[in-house]
């Protein structure tokens, strides 16, 4: 059972119903759709096929959107594509045009008055790379500095340009409103510069009566990094995306970055997931490359609550495949995380109430004790994720009879939620909890599971026993 979690993006090459069923198989916690590329039709159709799977595998798969954000995008190419050609001349135009070798379009109005003489524009990721030579009355001419295959509606940076444009733009808000009235569990939020982008989605959630989406906010930007701090303390979670961000600060930053990122979000009880080209070579290959392996393990070691797949399960020839090669790179680098090192800089910035000390204890006495695993009856998830933030080494199986709070921990480290039936006295969940650790874990007699939480379960609103059970 490995603690870091995965989430893997959904998109022709698994969006049928049996390789959905597949990747939860092979592991899949989190089944992530990128709004960029998706329809509502398509967004309806996977929640409903994740959700029926759910079921028939007795299993708790959450969701994700993750929205297009105000991002830059080219417009359609006639075909879908061009090639572009090193050192050849192309207009880039501000009305919409079919594009080709020698002309495209992009989603900005204002970009010919923004935008910079000598100033650099970066297409997909930083693959193709153009420079303003001159400006037309509604045209930029640039020279083709790094050419390649331009794509219908690739992103576009033009790193140190502030974009004059709303965050949540009308298609944002209805794929929003969308993901709330199909329940989505996690909400991903592209391009976040401030945390004021993240409280205006909070404020719009609000009205949607929505309080179980949690916000997810990606950093891709250096305005994004400068305000991490004040990001983290109204998210629930931190996407490093390092493929826009990469291409906004210089690339070889990012590692200290992502680093950096992960550990706040660790020291504040927050969600962080590290995202982008992390098995790039598999959407054609059978095998990873050993930097590939070493940049998941890296991510598991530095305290990363999850790791993402992208193009890999979208477009790749083997997505199942490459979700089982990261889940046995994640298995053997878990053996090697400092758990106590974790355990210690955690503690240090607990707050000193009864929840936050319970927990400390839970997870230190499993550690001690050499548990099998952590049992943690809950009606929200409070109880498991401040526990997850002190790095038990062995499971954290967190039951509920709610199913929101159950799909609400599918990306929190260590935490194993399952659905029950009920939560009443204390003496049936002692009962349920040896046996479900029976069934879940390989336990042999006379070792030993904590069971932990607030009592009595519908009362209570923070965590008050811990009991040692010997099996």
């Amino acid at each position: 059972m490995n603690k870091t979690k995965v989430v893997a993006t959904i998109g022709p090459a698994s969006c049928s119903k049996e390789k959905i069923k597949e990747l939860i198989k092979a592991g899949m916690d989190v089944a992530r759709i990128n709004m960029d590329h998706a329809d509502f039709d398509f967004c309806k159709e996977i929640v409903k096929k994740v959700n029926e799977v759910n079921k028939e595998l007795n299993t708790s798969v959450a969701t994700m959107f993750d929205t297009r954000g105000p991002e830059l995008r080219v417009g359609e190419f006639q075909n879908g594509y061009a090639q572009l050609e090193d050192k050849s001349k192309i207009r880039i135009y501000i009305d919409d045009i079919m594009g080709d070798s020698t002309k495209f379009s992009i989603n900005y109005k204002d970009l010919i008055d923004d935008i910079n003489y000598d100033a650099l524009i970066m297409i997909n990721d930083g693959h193709i790379k153009l420079q303003v030579l001159d400006k037309g009355k509604d045209y930029l001419l640039c020279e083709v500095l790094a050419g390649g295959i331009i794509e219908n509606h690739k992103g576009v940076n033009i790193p140190g340009l502030a974009l004059k444009i709303p965050f949540i733009s009308e298609r944002d808000e209805q794929d929003i409103k969308l993901a709330s009235e199909l329940n989505v569990d996690f909400l991903a939020l592209s391009f976040v510069g401030s945390h004021d982008n993240v409280l205006e989605v909070n404020d719009l959630l609000i009205n949607l009566n929505n309080n179980h989406m949690s916000i997810i906010a990606k950093i891709e930007t250096e305005e994004g990094y400068n305000d991490i701090d004040e990001i983290i303390k109204v998210s629930d979670g931190v996407m490093v995306a390092r493929g826009d961000l990469g291409v906004q600060v210089p690339m070889e930053r990012v590692p200290g970055m992502q680093k950096n990122i992960i550990s706040k979000c660790h020291m504040a009880g927050k969600v962080s997931i590290v995202a982008t080209e992390m098995m790039t070579s598999m959407e054609n290959d059978l095998l990873p490359t050993r930097a590939e392996v070493s940049d998941v393990a890296n991510a598991v070691l530095d305290g990363a609550d999850a790791v993402m797949l992208t193009g890999e399960t979208t477009v790749g020839k083997y997505p199942v495949e490459t979700l089982e090669m990261m889940e046995k790179i994640i298995t053997s680098a878990e053996d090697d995380i400092d758990y106590m090192g974790f355990m210690d800089r955690a503690v240090r910035t607990e707050s000193k109430d009864i929840t936050g000390m319970i927990a400390h204890s839970v997870a230190y006495n499993a550690n001690l004790l050499d548990c099998k695993a952590i049992f943690a009856p809950t009606m929200t998830g409070y109880t498991a994720r401040k526990i997850s933030r002190f790095r038990p080494t062995c499971p954290i199986i967190a039951a509920s009879p709610n199913e929101d709070a159950v799909k609400s921990l599918a990306l929190n480290f260590g935490v194993f939620p399952i659905l029950i039936d009920e939560l009443k006295n204390f003496d049936k969940i002692i009962e349920v909890s040896r046996r479900k650790a029976e069934e879940i874990i390989n336990i042999n007699s006379g070792e030993k599971i904590i069971i932990t939480g607030g009592y009595p379960f519908k009362d209570v609103k923070h965590t008050n026993f811990m009991k040692i059970e010997e099996m």
